[in-house]
């Protein structure tokens, strides 16, 4: 099978011998501009979509999960049944964009309840789920499952919070978010507690929390 394009006025043939549905999806994805969603039989990997609060972690979270709804694909998303700021069962960014989920208490759960033909799983606000995330992931993406991870990869402290450093470590892909500082307008990567608390995990919105660049970060004494 031969593929030709044009580089610097010069035609080039590539030939190459895969499969004809691989061979459409990487002509997609190369010439076309289209992003790989329908991969052939089951291929899993992990994704990774980490950074401070309001740095639009959910958002993007939320734009992956309904391109893949739209590729017919059938989904399941779920969320920490604590985190209850804007919805018990659904997904809600800062910016109000929200999509269905499942709350679940704890990472193994998500085992449980995800169906055998499920092809891609979402998990929002993963740094509740403790580390057995990090093996229920795993064996996802073992079983060809596309899983999709978004989480705070620093506490208020501004120290790595797990599980997100460990999914860092075996996902195939990471994106890494950033907000804009509250006191300078810099980029932001850090989360600044506003109220008095030293409990490492403290559900809050705006205004118990802002987004602080290095410089402007004050961590808590």
């Amino acid at each position: 099978m031969g593929l030709t394009t044009c580089l610097a006025g010069c035609i080039i043939v590539v030939v190459i011998d895969l499969k004809p549905s691989m061979f459409w999806l990487l002509f997609r994805q190369n010439f076309l501009g289209v992003p790989m969603d329908n991969l052939p039989e089951k291929t899993g990997w992990i994704e990774v979509i980490c950074g401070s609060m309001f740095s639009g972690k959910s958002e993007e979270l939320i734009r992956r999960l309904r391109r893949a709804q739209i590729a017919r694909q059938k989904v399941q998303i779920f969320k920490p049944i604590v985190d209850n700021r804007y919805s018990q069962d659904h997904i809600v960014s800062h910016n109000d964009q929200k999509i269905s989920s499942e709350p679940v208490s704890s990472a193994k759960e998500i085992l449980g309840r995800t169906d055998p033909d499920t092809q891609v799983v979402g998990i929002d606000e993963a740094q509740f789920l403790g580390m057995d995330l990090v093996a229920v992931c795993e064996r996802l993406a073992n079983e060809g499952t596309r899983v999709i991870v978004a989480g705070l990869d620093q506490d208020y402290r501004g120290q790595p919070f797990e599980p997100i450093p460990q999914l860092l470590a075996v996902a195939e892909h990471i994106t890494k978010t950033m907000a804009v500082c509250m006191v300078c307008g810099n980029q932001a990567n850090r989360s600044q507690r506003l109220v008095d608390s030293d409990e490492r995990v403290m559900v809050g919105a705006e205004g118990a929390y802002e987004p602080r660049c290095r410089r402007c970060f004050q961590p808590p004494q």
